[in-house]
């Protein structure tokens, strides 16, 4: 007996915060009364998420990639992981003055997306409830690729650091794994193409509407050439 199992190692791309992502911040320390001196570092922004006028608490990263923290002030988030991220907030809660005991600080994706669009069950945002996804999962939420659909051929285009780049990858393929565009990340935007079929099918079907419509106006026409010819 042959053992076909096929066991690669699992890595997951590294999240770097984008601007428009909505952060939830939370903040905690070894203080004894938290509800004193930990809340007031987690009263949520004006406007409830950071003035996008929704409900949930959390902090918007604006089109300069900063975050406007209600104690803390302005943090430049974009481009930092949220490890990062939560070094420097920490690092201004104990320097140069020390607002909180040892604090710890808990820092989670609160609008995870990414857009399918093409010949798939449904095109659109795929919201995302926990920070990890692969093209296979995302493809399959929007309803799967259907039968005029590339899976040979799917494109998903990402943009970090204010770059926009665009890779291929082949659903097919049993490389597709150790693809960079496997694991995707928020924002991600995948295409999926049409097939030669499907495009022959779309152009024939516009040559027969483009003939149907001539043959009617030559109808037309003829029959308004006899209607004056008799009269």
């Amino acid at each position: 007996v042959t053992d076909s199992t096929v066991k690669s190692e699992v890595s997951y791309p590294e999240l770097r915060i984008q601007k428009n992502d909505l952060l939830s911040i939370q903040i905690s320390s070894l203080s004894t009364r938290p509800d004193i001196s930990d809340a007031i570092f987690n009263q949520p922004s004006s406007g409830g998420a950071s003035g996008t006028g929704s409900s949930v608490a959390g902090y918007l990263v604006d089109v300069n990639g900063n975050i406007e923290h209600h104690r803390l002030g302005t943090i430049h988030a974009e481009g930092l992981t949220k490890e990062e991220l939560a070094a420097e907030i920490k690092k201004r809660l104990t320097e140069p003055v020390k607002l909180l005991d040892d604090p710890t600080v808990i820092i989670r994706y609160l609008n995870f997306r990414v857009t399918v669009l093409g010949q798939v069950g449904r095109e659109g945002q795929v919201i995302i409830p926990g920070e990890r996804v692969n093209i296979f999962e995302a493809i399959g939420l929007a309803g799967g690729i259907t039968e005029f659909g590339q899976k040979d051929k799917v494109k998903v285009v990402r943009e970090l650091d204010g770059k926009r780049e665009t890779g291929m990858i082949d659903l097919s393929s049993k490389e597709v794994f150790d693809s960079p565009y496997y694991n995707l990340v928020q924002n991600d935007l995948i295409i999926v193409g049409e097939t030669n079929q499907r495009l022959k099918d779309v152009q024939q079907a516009k040559t027969i509407q483009k003939i149907s419509f001539a043959l009617t106006l030559v109808t037309v026409a003829a029959t308004l050439s006899n209607i004056f010819i008799r009269n």
